[in-house]
């Protein structure tokens, strides 16, 4: 059973060679082998919600020589996520592209970003999580410059940049490691883990190369032009997905692998970075002229949200509390990740409609497409933290977890981040209205339309009013003492 670990990695993977070779019929190939990947995702959540964590090692070697591959309720939770988000984007860019030059390199490069993200959820070893992190990084800055017009691709440059530089210091860490503790394995190192300069210094390098690939303010100036200047569904991958990729690993290293060594001045450190993105990527965002780059400054603002939970777990002894934090902090990397899915989406299609997403002359949309203006209120109320959204009950945790922990001073910059949020939101909705009639049918392009739809809808129920069963998986990955 644990063998199945390898499909999530290896169909998408397998589809992506096979839409490369039939450049033709690289459509219908990578829809199914879309859906094959989502079935596979979900069914290793599945199985970590029935039988707990999941562990294999390939190729008969034992570890630490072979490739190993683990699911616990963390990963389980990403994958799930990642395979629901991933199958919307991909019926979407069915739309998208169709009749496209574009959708013959869209596919491969698709796919192959979707199998790197799956591995670095599933790898048990640091080395692989950077074979796969540099995977994810290549795919990525290749799909944001599909386009070929100039600004993308000199965003998309800087990004690939940016993101070899946060590799490299990543594997410097890790090279740091191996020559400390012979082992790469996350099991072994964390048996034998100490709290030595080398290991240290390591954790700082990791977390520093993961923190630029995650765009944590003030590494964020690479973010909001690659993902404005990509096609709409690679800016929805990019934002909902690849970001959580890396804040992904951050949090499992820090709760997990260097436990030991992470104390409450580093903690309170990634805190206060995570405030300055809060206040200056919703500041940025109200303040944008486009639609697709205020969602992309929203995503700088969201992912601070993320890293207000690390000083809160620091100053909490293990049990119910810490691990309610622990569970609240991915219940919002999840919702983000749907939420901005679906806005991003459903700019696209605003995008295609009006031929320009100046916000400023979007009057009329509401009439024009009233699901897709619908798409981005839902999707907009879960960024602001309405209820009954995953990111109310993940800031009401947070808030509560501040002031258990005499750590008030997290409040204002939350309030006031959701503040900031409401306004660029509101802002949006307020430009989209306007005197035309509105049109007798709802949705107008369902292929286009409905997946951001469904993902904004996830984002307020499924996490929302449905967030228990989501609350109890994470259980099987809550922060270890």
């Amino acid at each position: 059973m644990a063998d199945l670990l390898i499909l999530p990695v290896l169909v998408p993977l397998l589809g992506g060679l096979l839409a490369t070779a039939l450049p033709v019929r690289s459509a219908l190939v990578g829809t199914l082998a879309a859906l094959a990947t989502s079935l596979s995702g979900l069914g290793i959540t599945l199985l970590v919600w029935l039988h707990g964590d999941l562990g294999t090692v390939l190729g008969g070697w034992g570890v630490p020589l072979g490739i190993g591959l683990s699911a616990d309720g963390l990963s389980a939770a990403l994958l799930a996520m990642a395979s629901l988000v991933a199958l919307a984007i991909s019926i979407y860019a069915g739309s998208y592209f169709a009749g496209s030059a574009q959708a013959r390199h869209f596919w491969p490069l698709w796919l192959l970003l979707w199998s790197a993200l799956n591995g670095v959820f599933l790898a048990a070893d640091l080395f692989n999580l950077y074979v796969m992190l540099e995977l994810l990084g290549l795919s990525a800055a290749a799909l944001g410059a599909l386009t070929g017009k100039r600004e993308a691709i000199a965003a998309n440059l800087r990004y690939l940049l940016v993101g070899l530089l946060g590799s490299l210091t990543y594997l410097l860490g890790v090279a740091l490691l191996y020559t400390a503790y012979g082992t790469l394995d996350i099991g072994l190192l964390g048996e034998r883990l100490g709290p030595t300069p080398i290991a240290a210094t390591a954790l700082a390098l990791m977390v520093s190369g993961l923190a630029l690939k995650t765009a944590l303010f003030p590494l964020h100036f690479w973010l909001p032009p690659a993902h404005a200047n990509a096609p709409a569904p690679v800016s929805a991958a990019l934002s909902a997905l690849v970001v959580k990729a890396s804040f992904y690993l951050i949090l499992r290293l820090w709760t997990e692998l260097f436990a030991p060594i992470a104390d409450i001045g580093a903690a309170t450190l990634l805190g206060l970075l995570g405030a300055g993105a809060v206040l200056w990527g919703s500041w940025r965002a109200l303040r944008a002229q486009r639609l697709k780059l205020l969602a992309a400054y929203s995503t700088v603002a969201q992912i601070g949200y993320l890293f207000l939970f690390f000083p809160l777990l620091a100053s909490l002894p293990p049990g119910t509390a810490r691990d309610d934090l622990f569970a609240a902090c991915v219940l919002m990397a999840l919702t983000h990740g749907f939420a901005k899915a679906g806005f991003f989406l459903a700019a696209g299609l605003v995008q295609r409609k009006a031929g320009h997403d100046r916000i400023s002359e979007l009057g009329g949309v509401a009439q024009r497409m009233p699901a897709t203006t619908f798409s981005i209120a839902l999707a907009g109320s879960a960024l602001v933290g309405l209820p009954p959204s995953g990111s109310f009950i993940g800031k009401w945790v947070l808030m509560r977890g501040a002031f258990e922990t005499g750590q008030w001073w997290w409040l204002p910059v939350t309030v006031l981040g959701t503040l900031l949020a409401a306004a660029y939101v509101f802002r949006v909705l307020s430009r989209a209205f306007g005197l035309e009639p509105t049109p007798l049918q709802f949705v107008t392009n369902a292929r286009s339309e409905i997946p951001a739809l469904l993902l904004a809808f996830a984002s307020v129920a499924l996490l929302g009013l449905a967030a228990g069963p989501v609350w109890a998986i994470l259980g099987f990955g809550a922060a270890p003492a």
